[in-house]
């Protein structure tokens, strides 16, 4: 069987750290045409690019299929990452420094690392060491994944699906295994929280700082809007989705009851936080309505009394929860006296979406996972994350997220790099990733083969 070696691998995904492709959700940052180079000039050929404004290109690629009837598959990655914080790494966050094992640098995990892999997989199949696939094979890399996608996969979804439309997905995010009773599962992403994010701001009226009598200053209650929202706990909901988790993960009996029982998981998650913070972090994420408020925005100077005051909120939606559902959280939350004086506005609204672990493509993921792990063990999983995943979804395709780790670090640690510091990954990931990749391809072509 061809084998994809994990320096390989390791190679391309510290030249797409070193690009620095940094998305700080304004359009002229991100720069994802240096990665669009790196990938072209890995694959050994130019793709199709895609550019809705300069330097935010994405690349796509497709091998035809032998059979007309077949089914196609993308593998589909992105290429930006979310600013650093420099001050809190124990390296520098774009050498892409290799040590002990591991490549450090923003976007290690999130998710150069699977980009990267996807990219080795596929150069099989066009530089033909591989069988050529029965259905199009397509590698996709976007750019503008950390701000929604409206230069990559949405704008694409918009206006070029007849190029990438395709019949199922394969993207973010992997985790490592979790271990449960019946032994370890894979976490496959099959469902998602819908971001809702909201751009709260309020108007006042200016005058001198010394003199604030009369004037009407924006931040006071812009601050209390956000400190009411911040004080009330978060709602509960206990969704189809999180209790086939549970019930695929099987902990321990106690355990696993607390966590599909809205009275008592608070108490669990306390309990998880314990011993694995990042893991108890997922855990609430995945079982509350979320609301973080991020940014806040408030005057010019010191003694100039603001007249204007914006914040931005970060709202994700559980499956089952509606628009209707968040605006009655608020509503309630807030209260009319402050509520009054919001300008509430929509930067996004989706609803939570998913696709059901079942058909050809998650059979070759067991499949996969039993030549390379010896158990095919999957966990159908919710994550409390946004992916370009949507974008295809709400098109009919089935869609997943995957990627297999070693035990060097764990499910909650690793989550807890995403966006986060010293992120990285071990090398013999990046070659457990990129040979579960390459087996799941060519197995789903098989099974779907006419």
């Amino acid at each position: 069987m061809t084998a994809i070696p994990a320096a390989e691998v390791t190679g391309l995904l510290v030249a797409l750290i070193r690009n620095r492709c940094v998305n700080d959700g304004t359009p002229d940052s991100g720069h994802e045409h240096r990665s669009v180079e790196t990938i072209e000039s890995y694959l050994g050929r130019r793709g199709r690019r895609f550019e809705p404004h300069p330097g935010r290109q994405s690349v796509l690629y497709r091998i035809p299929g032998t059979c007309s009837d077949a089914p196609s598959l993308m593998l589909l990655g992105h290429t930006d990452v979310v600013p650093v914080t420099a001050a809190g790494w124990s390296v520098d966050p774009f050498e892409g420094l290799r040590s002990n094992g591991f490549v450090w640098g923003r976007g290690a995990v999130d998710m150069l690392n699977q980009t990267a892999s996807m990219a080795a997989v596929f150069r099989r199949f066009l530089d033909g060491e591989v069988p050529p696939p029965t259905g199009d094979l397509l590698f996709l890399a976007v750019a503008d994944e950390e701000a929604g996608g409206k230069l990559g996969a949405a704008y694409l979804a918009d206006h070029h699906w007849d190029e990438v439309g395709c019949d199922y997905v394969l993207t973010e995010i992997g985790a490592p295994m979790l271990a449960g009773t019946a032994g370890p599962a894979l976490p496959v992403t099959v469902a998602e929280k819908g971001p809702h994010w909201r751009t709260f701001r309020v108007r006042g009226i200016p005058g001198h700082g010394s003199q604030p009598y009369g004037t009407r200053n924006a931040l006071v209650p812009l601050a209390e809007a956000i400190t009411r929202l911040a004080e009330v706990p978060a709602p509960i909901l206990i969704s189809d989705e999180w209790r086939a988790f549970v019930a695929a993960w099987e902990p321990e009996p106690e355990l696993a009851a607390d966590l599909v029982d809205p009275e008592r998981v608070d108490a669990a998650v306390d309990r998880i936080a314990e011993s694995d913070p990042g893991f108890a972090r997922w855990v609430h994420a995945c079982t509350h309505l979320t609301i973080s408020p991020n940014t806040l925005h408030a005057g010019v100077k010191a003694n100039v009394v603001p007249d204007e005051a914006v914040a931005e909120i970060d709202v994700r939606m559980l499956p089952g929860q509606e628009t209707a559902d968040l605006l009655d959280h608020f509503r309630k939350v807030i209260g009319p006296d402050v509520e009054d004086l919001l300008e509430i506005t929509e930067i996004e609204s989706t609803l939570a979406n998913g696709s059901p672990p079942e058909g050809p493509l998650w059979d070759a993921i067991g499949d996969s996972l039993a030549e390379t792990a010896g158990h095919r063990r999957l966990l159908p999983t919710l994550i409390p994350v946004a992916t370009d995943a949507r974008f295809f979804r709400r098109r009919g395709t089935i869609a997943y997220g995957m990627a297999v780790f070693d035990d060097q670090v764990g499910f909650g640690d690793l989550l807890s790099m995403f966006h986060g510091h010293d992120e990285r990954v071990s090398e013999a990931s990046l070659g457990l990733t990129a040979a579960h990749l390459l087996a799941t391809v060519r197995r789903f072509f098989e099974l779907t083969s006419p």
